[in-house]
């Protein structure tokens, strides 16, 4: 039987990992390896400046203490799988919350799938966009389109093969809407995010300045085709992008030659 390996940055009792798990136990051997708490926004981070604990809660089924996703992938395939094997897919999600644009460098969901390319295991980061993040989650949000879309992409790995090379993952992310609302997927570019500053400056009651950083709308740049990930999801359609780990610049670095001889 095939064997998922799955991480969460919002923690290991998620609701959204745990719609993960509901959906693929069917398909496949589940492990779960993620963090303790929520680590959203925490990045490609791996934890150097202390030592980690890996709990056991259930069969299958760790929590690494204050650790990033890349923590949990890290330490997972070394220490959980037999020398010489790896899983056959690591699954990141379902997070809480688009991961699109350059967000992609921010999110802890991301960084678990970079983590397992990383060491040659195909990977898939999985994202449900929220219209309203509270509200959705109070109203018992269902993952149906998200584990329908997971489902079908995993079967078609497993039947087929992984589309993509080595060191690339796709970013899924699901539309707030119901699965037979959904328009179809579309395969998307990565867009480029709208950033505003939603810092809060506040004192605590000793009079000590500390700071809360807020959570930005979901404001983008048009893209010329409208084949962007933030487009896809305002029209009803499942985003999938092919995300590379190599962000070198190829097209300037002949420009760079010549700007540093000059």
């Amino acid at each position: 039987m095939k064997q998922i390996l799955l991480t969460n940055d919002d923690g290991f009792d998620a609701v959204g990992l745990k719609a993960l798990i509901e959906a693929l136990t069917p398909i496949a051997k589940i492990i779960v390896v993620a963090p303790a708490k929520n680590k959203s926004a925490c990045g490609h981070s791996l934890t150097l400046d202390k030592p980690l604990r890996m709990d056991c809660l259930k069969d299958d089924f760790y929590k690494i203490d204050d650790g990033s996703p890349t923590d949990c992938i890290f330490i997972s395939i070394s220490n959980l799988f037999k020398e010489g094997y790896k899983p056959d897919l690591v699954i990141s999600g379902i997070n809480i919350g688009a991961n699109m644009g350059e967000d992609i460098t921010y999110s802890g969901t991301a960084a678990g799938a970079m983590e397992a390319v990383i060491h040659g295991i195909p990977a898939i980061a999985i994202s449900q966009v929220c219209r309203d993040r509270c509200q959705d989650i109070q109203n018992n949000w269902d993952f149906e389109l998200a584990k329908k879309t997971i489902v079908e992409l995993v079967t078609k790995i497993f039947d087929n093969n992984f589309p993509l090379d080595e060191r690339k993952f796709l970013n899924v992310n699901i539309p707030p809407i119901k699965a037979n609302e959904c328009n179809g997927i579309k395969v998307t570019k990565a867009g480029y995010r709208e950033y505003g500053n939603d810092t809060h400056r506040h004192l605590n009651p000793r009079g000590e300045e500390y700071y809360w950083i807020g959570l930005h709308p979901l404001i983008w740049r048009e893209s010329q085709n409208k084949d962007c990930d933030f487009e896809a999801i305002k029209a009803n359609y499942v985003s999938i992008t092919p995300i590379m780990l190599d962000m070198t610049s190829y097209n300037d670095i002949k420009s760079m030659e010549n700007w540093l001889t000059k």
